[in-house]
């Protein structure tokens, strides 16, 4: 796998990731077997970047990603959790050093680790941004030796460009597919002038751009793509990418024959987010071994015709944009 430099923390990552929500909780039925055999491949196959959370889970997916590793032994990949969300109130307040430190030294017995490679911020209220003692506490934390490197998760572009005003933040992690473009239009090359490692999570508007799924489809009452339609549980971004299922439904049959011969729709969003040299790393789930395989060959797709791109511009500027592109 082609690997690109993680920002300037001096480590460089395979351009595909893993991302752990799924394996943790809120998309269904977890069947862990399944999740340890997807982890398992993925890392077989040189995948040497993992994405999760405190939350996943309540720590599930975190301790799945422990399991797993202390089984294999060796070198260790890139393990990057995030904090923030176990607050039962989002609030400047909730960001203490008390609750800093308690939601680490959690995450540390979870992974089993003497210190985490990344800790991200995970989607904290907007404010928080606008509160420099926030991430003096983040540089605390590395001088105690907890962590090694910080960074935010965030829901707006705005969020995004506002973090990277303090020095400390290594990486930005937000949405970006073929349903969420406005990323590219200022935001990537701000922080490629900064040297900031992006993290493009949610690559397939949770599963829309699979091309899977159609007007009929149902979902269990713990998948969030049933419980948070409208933004019930969380912001309704994180769901579908925010796009109507209807209206996504439809670009998506538009996408349809761009797909490259012997490819698939998903290989294709995939694809399309690696055009852009400012990510780092996408971050798709994987709840089986065969889709973890299948998004790590989304590397060895050429680059996508000029045309390709093109046209994806086009169905984004006409059916997708009113939707969501002002919204975050």
């Amino acid at each position: 796998m082609r690997s690109r430099p993680f920002g300037r923390t001096g480590r460089a990552v395979g351009e595909i990731g893993f991302g752990a929500w799924a394996i943790g909780d809120a998309w269904g039925k977890v069947d862990d077997n399944a999740s340890i055999a997807a982890l398992h491949a993925a890392l077989d196959a040189g995948l040497d970047f993992i994405d999760t959370a405190d939350v996943y889970g309540d720590g599930h997916s975190e301790r799945l990603i422990a399991r797993v590793l202390k089984e294999r032994g060796g070198e260790r990949p890139f393990v990057a959790t995030k904090v923030g969300r176990r607050l039962p109130q989002q609030t400047v307040e909730g960001y203490s050093a008390e609750n800093l430190v308690a939601f680490v030294d959690r995450s540390l017995r979870n992974l089993e680790v003497d210190a985490l490679d990344l800790v991200q911020l995970h989607c904290p209220p907007t404010d928080l941004y606008y509160h420099p003692e926030a991430f003096e506490r983040m540089e605390w934390l590395v001088e105690q030796g907890k962590i090694r490197h910080y960074g935010v998760s965030v829901e707006r572009v705005e969020e995004a460009l506002k973090a990277i005003e303090y020095p400390g933040v290594v990486s930005v992690q937000m949405i970006y597919n073929m349903f969420r473009q406005r990323p590219a239009e200022l935001f990537f090359e701000q922080a490629r002038a900064k040297n900031v490692a992006i993290i493009a999570r949610v690559p397939l508007a949770s599963g829309l751009l699979s091309g899977k799924f159609g007007p009929d489809t149902t979902f269990e009452s713990s998948d969030h793509r049933q419980f948070n339609r409208h933004g019930e549980a969380f912001d309704v971004g994180e769901t579908f990418s925010g796009v109507p299922y209807e209206i996504g439904l439809a670009a998506v049959e538009k996408l349809r024959p761009l797909v490259p011969e012997g490819a698939t729709m998903a290989q294709l969003a995939l694809r399309w987010i690696l055009m852009s040299e400012a990510v780092t790393v996408v971050i798709p789930g994987a709840r089986n071994s065969q889709q973890a395989l299948a998004n790590i060959a989304a590397t060895a797709l050429p680059p996508l015709p000029a045309d390709t791109m093109d046209a994806v511009a086009r169905i984004y500027a006409e059916d997708i944009r009113p939707y969501v592109h002002q919204r975050w």
